[in-house]
């Protein structure tokens, strides 16, 4: 049994009760408790990016549960994007690649409907200490260290998105001297600190560019602008990113689906 845990069934046993004591809060349902579990290992990194998971029998055996109840739960972490299945051949930790960070975090298309990851040139990245809506955005102290990136994203070769991006250091050790940064960031968390963006939550607005997005993107200023504001969340739902893009949307639209 991995890491000498108790299955299941053991370590969720209860005590007697006695009638001095309230009324014990009803548990949650098993695969459930079975998912946070799993949750756990990958965030302690126990599986890592893209490595295959233990075969339903054997999670089952260890966890002291049925097969059916691990299946509820990797069904779910698949369904979320955090596991991958492949027919024939197992479930995986999912990796973010360029096809993930396309199809789950960028929502821009062009007059085809069609996605396409942007390219990133970095105008600067700088540390600082936190200013107020920084913190309050990443759940950490005002003055605490942050990577303030400064950068433009090309879409078919011309300059499309104006972004900035703060990443707190604290849980990025080092990523300040990381020289060039890499246009997808969300795999350079996962691949060096084990952090993996498992949602996001964004707000939508129409602003006018401001005399920098015009700089960058080489329009007028007050011209319309779309922008999104998203915080990235890891697996623990703990806020590691805040990005705003400013979005040129003469050529590309924003798209969802839903349902």
């Amino acid at each position: 049994m991995m890491g000498g845990m108790k299955p299941l069934s053991e370590a969720l046993r209860k005590p007697r009760k006695t009638a001095a004591k309230p009324a014990e809060p009803k548990a949650s349902p098993l695969y459930v408790q079975v998912k946070a579990l799993m949750l756990r290992r990958l965030v302690d990194g126990v599986w890592r990016a893209g490595a295959p998971l233990p075969s339903e029998f054997q999670l089952a055996a260890e966890f002291g549960v049925s097969q059916g109840t691990v299946r509820k739960a990797l069904d779910e972490l698949a369904a979320e994007n955090t596991l991958v299945r492949r027919q024939g051949r197992g479930t995986y930790v999912a990796e973010h690649d360029e096809a993930r960070a396309l199809f789950h975090f960028f929502h821009l298309v062009g007059p085809d409907g069609q996605r396409r990851l942007p390219d990133s040139r970095v105008i600067s990245a700088r540390a600082g200490a936190a200013g107020a809506e920084e913190a309050a955005r990443l759940g950490i102290a005002r003055g605490d260290r942050v990577l303030r990136i400064h950068r433009v994203r090309l879409l078919d070769g011309r300059p499309s998105i104006h972004e900035t991006v703060v990443v707190p250091l604290a849980g990025f050790p080092g990523l300040e001297d990381i020289r060039p940064l890499p246009n997808t960031l969300y795999d350079l968390y996962q691949r060096r600190w084990g952090v993996t963006i498992a949602r996001a939550a964004e707000r939508l607005g129409a602003v006018a560019a401001s005399a920098d997005d015009a700089e960058q993107l080489g329009i007028a200023t007050g011209a319309p602008l779309l922008e999104i504001d998203r915080v990235a969340l890891s697996l623990e739902g703990k806020p590691v990113e805040w990005r705003v893009s400013r979005c040129l949307t003469t050529t590309h639209l924003y798209q969802v689906e839903l349902g």
